[in-house]
């Protein structure tokens, strides 16, 4: 070690000591949290955040293909769920987070099913 000091490198040091502390207090919070890893309520919305991704990679799907009771129950479990994470003791972020965007990715592909058969009905009816 140099025995010179840099001007502010006391403080830079102090940082880095309460940025470490800071940091591991907070991991040790997240995972001792009622919702944290070590629980259910955290690894069940994790997970379902995969149907969520799956769902989202189906937006380059034909939206013929698109199945309407699939997506109905996307969505509407979605909606109920989001009420529900807030409802729950503890308050789960991680699932209402999930089923908001479920519900979104459910709705936009009933939206592209309908408009999709909106347009097959249009085109039926001019010709």
């Amino acid at each position: 070690h140099s025995a010179k000091v840099h001007s502010g490198g006391f403080r830079r040091d102090a940082f880095r000591g309460a940025f470490a502390m800071s940091f591991a207090a907070s991991a040790r919070s997240f995972w001792n949290h009622p919702a944290g890893p070590k629980t259910i309520f955290f690894w069940a919305p994790t997970m379902k955040w995969g149907i969520t991704a799956a769902n989202v990679k189906d937006f380059s799907r034909p939206p013929e293909l698109l199945s309407v009771p699939q997506q109905s129950a996307v969505t509407l479990t979605g909606l109920i769920w989001c009420k529900y994470a807030l409802d729950i003791t503890p308050v789960n972020y991680n699932l209402m987070a999930v089923n908001m965007v479920m519900a979104a990715t459910g709705s936009y592909q009933l939206f592209r099913r309908f408009s999709y058969d909106q347009e097959q009905a249009a085109k039926a009816k001019a010709t």
